[in-house]
């Protein structure tokens, strides 16, 4: 599945989800694309008036034409033998592309206005075209002569699309609210059939086929339509009716609304109609019950909440800007959309089983949600009570018993868990939500409750406030038990340790700090994000911090010695949404930019790897001193070049060096070398060089490479120009400090050859 994305055309694999781009170079944004009818061929056209041919398989563009037009191509389609390609621009033309030769066969001019559906006739003897502009006109073209043989005239708005039931035999859709069927040989309408909404997408039913379960009861045309009521519909041609209404959780609306489809297709091999929706989803029904297969969800808006769900961990609800919540599959990508609030969720939380949820949002209500064994979310509880949105909600730890919500009213409320909600074999009995009640509401603070969070034990509340205050009650009767002061602007989030009397606040003042339950003090102050510290976790058994805030970041501090050990930048705005799974080894974050990212612990496998690397080196030294023992310099030079050890294989220079014939023994074991050692060795020898102590071993080498290397080989070295830059000047600088010890020498050797001969001379006077 192909969807276009600014400069890129992202490929959807449809069964796991997974998605890769094709990035476009130029850097525009791509105006229209079609893939051919054998799936061998994609093309895409830019606002750069540029078409370009890809092997999407393996995501290469394998050639890129000008497409002529003197305005961006909004439209483009292939005939049935995937050779002819059309594009429709702007600039109310229409081309004919020969994809094997690979030129323009055909300049068809006379439409009005942008040229936004073109369709060849699915029987290539016709060789006809047709198309449709902004005068709502559908023409169709004679490609033998190259002129525009009929105009289709009975639509008042745009024509959406066209299909052909037969080859004598058209309908067409139109955002003017009807259907019409066409005799292509008369070339008159035979049939209009009102439709009620705006419909983007007509999609004909296949003549073979059980349809039986969509109001198919006899032979004849029958056809699919998508539009702005965000449901599919079937008609019949013969009646004009409509046979089959597809049932949605939602109040239908006339006008075009997030829930508006925008396209629809028929995927016969997997026999499945595709749809997308405005707000980018794109769902798969079964092309005969039109059940639904599966679901991918497209763009989230901001998301401001996220939580693992399922027993497993295995999925994930998102709370998006928008009354309904995401519930994505991780294994698949497949996403629910619930409906039932009808205002912008806020907050959710998840009980400790993972199998109920609880929503909260602006509607001033909260909803209990569960999800069955075949994966299915349905909500079985309502609260309502509160005066403002609900922004906050905690559930119970230990068991599914109460849920605690805050709100913009400034007051806490709990709420019971009926025991028809918990009991698995109840709650599948329940058809509709059932009413939940406040046992206690109590008024907590003077501004916006920001903040609510339940303890492990759930004896004990505690809440975060505007007003910049935390406080702490007791569970049972909602009564005061303390107060935490100290941040210096608003508390946004507040959370229990998981194995200590204590609770972590997180506020707009930048600042993370650690409260005593016991007397209510500050033990500690984490001082690292930049802006409002959004959300804070606790994760590793309760050993660490996890918190993320405005500035994008999610950092992680070690309690015990108060400091931000890692920081991840994933995110591009703030970050609403943090939460880990039970195994305490992942996270998932959610943010404004967005983009929901999962994160893996991935500490242990370092630390294993870490720890193999050293052994594995251990081992490789012990078998190194063993090579030396042995005298092997062959295999001992490889190694410990394997090792990037400059030294030990100075230590195997000169080893070799002191051996009876070392010379011609070094330039034996250097010579069996391959490049890449001898590029190696050419880099430590450098080093060697620098110091006296080594300049003979490296020089020695020098004189090997040098002796047994000829000079083209030698250029063709990785770093050779940086190496003889550094070997020259130390070189000479040897070669002149031999040279003053050889004039030394001589002068010392003249001097002795004197003072004997004086001696000498000596001797004889005395004698004498």
């Amino acid at each position: 599945m192909f969807c276009p994305c600014g400069t890129k055309l992202n490929v959807i694999d449809v069964e796991t989800g997974a998605l890769h781009s094709l990035q476009q170079d130029d850097e525009e944004d791509i105006s229209s694309f079609v893939l051919s009818p054998n799936d061998e061929i994609l093309v895409t056209g830019s606002r750069a008036l540029l078409l370009k041919q890809w092997n999407w398989r393996e995501n290469k563009c394998v050639r890129t034409w000008k497409a002529v037009h003197i305005a961006p191509v909004a439209s483009m389609a292939f005939d049935s033998t995937s050779t002819l390609l059309a594009t429709g621009g702007c600039d109310s033309t229409i081309k004919i592309w020969d994809m094997i030769k690979q030129y323009c066969t055909h300049n068809l001019k006379g439409s009005s206005g942008v040229v936004h559906l073109v369709e060849f006739h699915p029987d290539v003897s016709r060789l006809q075209l047709f198309s449709s502009s902004i005068d709502y006109k559908i023409r169709i073209w004679d490609l033998n002569s190259s002129k525009c043989v009929a105009m289709l005239d009975g639509h008042f708005s745009a024509v959406t699309s066209l299909a052909f039931a037969d080859g004598n035999t058209l309908i067409s859709s139109g955002r003017d609210k009807i259907c019409m069927v066409w005799d292509l040989k008369t070339r008159e309408s035979k049939r209009t059939v009102p439709v009620y909404e705006s419909v983007e997408a007509a999609v004909l039913l296949p003549e073979k086929g059980d349809f039986s379960q969509l109001g198919v009861k006899k032979q004849g045309l029958h056809f699919v339509t998508a539009g702005s009521k965000g449901i599919l519909k079937v008609w019949e041609v013969a009646t004009a009716a409509c046979v089959y209404t597809q049932p949605m959780p939602f109040a239908l609306k006339e006008e075009a609304s997030e829930r508006s489809l925008t396209q629809c297709m028929l995927v016969p091999e997997r026999n499945e109609i595709v749809t997308v929706s405005v707000e980018h989803n794109i769902v798969l029904y079964d092309a005969q019950t039109l059940q639904l297969r599966k679901q991918l969800a497209g763009y989230n808006d901001e998301v401001l909440d996220v939580k693992f769900l399922g027993p497993g961990d295995s999925h994930i609800v998102v709370a998006t800007n928008s009354p309904q919540l995401k519930v994505f599959e991780l294994a698949t990508s497949h996403c629910q959309i619930l409906y039932g609030h009808t205002d912008t969720i806020l907050a959710l939380d998840v009980f400790r089983k993972g199998l109920m949820f609880v929503s909260c949002a602006k509607d001033k209500s909260l909803r209990v949600w569960r999800m069955n064994k075949d994966g299915r979310v349905l909500c079985v509880a309502q609260g309502l009570g509160h005066a403002h949105g609900v922004g906050a909600v905690s559930c119970s730890r230990l068991k599914e018993s109460f849920v605690v919500t805050s709100s913009q009213d400034c007051t806490i409320k709990i709420w019971n868990i009926p025991e028809s909600l918990t009991s698995k074999a109840k709650a599948a009995l329940i058809s509709s939500p059932e009413a939940l009640h406040a046992k206690v509401t109590e008024r907590g603070h003077d501004k916006d409750i920001n903040s609510v969070a339940v303890s492990p034990n759930d004896k004990l509340i505690a809440t975060g406030s505007q007003d910049r205050l935390a406080k702490l009650w007791a569970c049972s009767d909602c009564s005061l038990l303390g107060v935490f002061a100290g941040h210096k602007r608003g508390i946004w989030c507040v959370q229990f340790s998981p194995v200590d009397q204590v609770l972590a606040t997180s506020s707009a003042d930048g600042t993370l700090k650690l409260w005593a339950l016991r007397d209510f003090s500050c033990l500690k102050t984490f001082e690292g994000h930049d802006a409002s510290v959004l959300k804070i976790i606790f994760v590793s058994r309760g050993m660490q911090l996890l918190s993320s805030g405005s500035d994008g970041l999610v950092k992680l501090w070690t309690i015990k010695t108060n400091e931000c050990v890692k920081t991840l930048d994933g995110h591009e705005d703030k970050i609403w949404g943090l939460h880990s799974n039970k195994q305490d080894d992942m996270i998932v974050t959610a943010s404004s930019d967005s983009c929901i990212l999962l994160w893996k612990d991935v500490t242990e496998i370092e630390e294993e790897e870490a720890q193999a690397k050293q052994e594995e080196q251990i081992m490789k030294e012990q078998e190194l001193s063993n090579l030396l023992h042995e005298k092997r310099y062959l295999k001992a030079l490889g190694l410990a070049i394997s090792l990037d050890r400059p030294h030990t294989v100075l230590m195997v220079v000169k080893a070799i060096l002191k051996e009876t014939d070392g010379r011609k023994h070094l330039e034996e074991n250097i010579a069996r070398l391959r490049k890449d050692q001898k590029e190696a060795v050419l880099t430590f020898l450098v080093t060697w060089n620098t110091n006296t102590r080594n300049c003979h071993e490296a020089q020695a080498v020098i004189e090997t490479l040098l002796k047994h290397e000829a000079p083209d080989s030698l250029l063709q070295y990785s770093g050779i120009k940086s190496a003889v830059e550094s070997l020259l000047p130390y070189t000479e600088r040897h070669f002149q400090r031999l040279s003053r010890l050889l004039q030394a020498s001589m002068f010392i050797d003249f001097m002795w050859q004197n003072m004997r001969l004086a001696d000498a001379s000596q001797q004889e006077d005395l004698t004498l």
